[in-house]
């Protein structure tokens, strides 16, 4: 009898046009959904995914479980994410370094950032800054620090988290729009490089805010110029690039959320709408906002569009300066 009733309801979902797909999408999520994080535990990266899944799993009514798989400067774990079912419980957090900066230049990249993803939301982004030893001769304005440098082409360095991540590519883009001429030190994490500028073993660093942020509040790196769409609260002295003259330079790191390509567009909408929810939560915004991060939360349509932007800016980038993962 049971069999007869499920028959009898299969056809009259097919003689409807409704596919029995679509009840599995009105239960979603019937189970845990698990949020990979490309990067190890306790960078800016993993602590927004944190943030967002215990409060995301509420509103979706299933656990979100962050799970951190780190290597490649990101490209293991959105290769794992590329891989799974398009069914909306295997997740991951995107950044630039993965969606645009490291395909830009490898291209051997195991995975195409435009048609192996399924874009859903971007939670947040959060802005980069120049910031160069008080010692540098152009600390001390960003008038200053440009004229140091374009007098002096080829003298200097800079320091990034590696090669092909969003700071280097950024600073190249710099390069490029200016004309000036600096040689990149790749270190391994910002941290390292961090320190290095600290002790002036390189003159300056291109960085996301949170990491830099200590230190130039103490006074041990000074900041020139900052990527974000405003000055920032917490350094009101500080122009944006396009403040002096550069609006293509004012690009933030992104972190959003995607799933595997092919997800039911149901699905992607109802994750969206969660994540939104859950963004409009003031303890949930104050704590992105204390990253140095700020919150997005915007359409799948228009989380899309930005990767591509971000995808093809760098790989310009990448052809007009010459780089290479050498």
């Amino acid at each position: 009898m049971n069999r007869r009733l499920w028959m009898g309801l299969t056809l009259a979902l097919a003689t409807a046009g409704v596919s029995t797909g679509a009840i599995a999408d009105a239960n979603f999520p019937a189970k845990p959904i698990k949020l990979l994080v490309p990067f190890a535990a306790g960078g800016t990266t993993d602590i927004i995914a944190r943030v967002i899944a215990d409060p995301l799993g509420k509103e979706l009514g299933q656990p979100v479980i962050v799970d951190n798989k780190g290597g490649g400067g990101g490209v293991i774990g959105a290769q794992e994410t590329a891989r799974q079912k398009p069914d909306g419980y295997n997740l991951g957090i995107s950044t630039l370094s993965t969606m645009a900066t490291n395909p830009a230049i490898n291209p051997k990249t195991p995975y195409n950032p435009l048609t192996d993803f399924t874009p859903i939301i971007n939670i947040a982004a959060t802005p980069n800054v120049i910031a160069v030893n008080p010692k540098f001769a152009g600390a001390a304005s960003y008038k200053a620090f440009e004229a140091e440098l374009k007098a002096n082409p080829g003298k200097y360095s800079y320091g990034s988290s590696g090669t092909g991540g969003i700071q280097h590519m950024l600073m190249e883009l710099y390069k490029s729009l200016t004309g000036i001429q600096m040689t990149h030190v790749p270190y391994r994490g910002a941290g390292p490089a961090l320190n290095d500028a600290v002790a002036g073993q390189i003159p300056m660093i291109l960085d996301n805010l949170p990491s830099a942020l200590p230190f130039i509040k103490d006074n041990r790196l000074k900041a020139v110029a900052v990527a974000a769409p405003q000055r920032l609260a917490v350094l009101p002295d500080v122009p944006t690039f396009k403040e002096v003259g550069l609006p293509q330079v004012n690009r933030m790191a992104s972190y959003g959320i995607l799933g595997p390509k092919g997800m039911d567009k149901a699905v992607v909408d109802k994750i969206n709408a969660a994540v939104k929810k859950v963004l409009q939560d003031p303890a949930v915004k104050k704590r992105i906002e204390d990253t140095g991060s700020l919150v997005v939360g915007n359409t799948p349509q228009e989380f899309t569009k930005e990767l591509k932007d971000e995808f093809e800016t760098y790989k310009q980038v990448v052809a007009k300066q010459k780089l290479t993962l050498d």
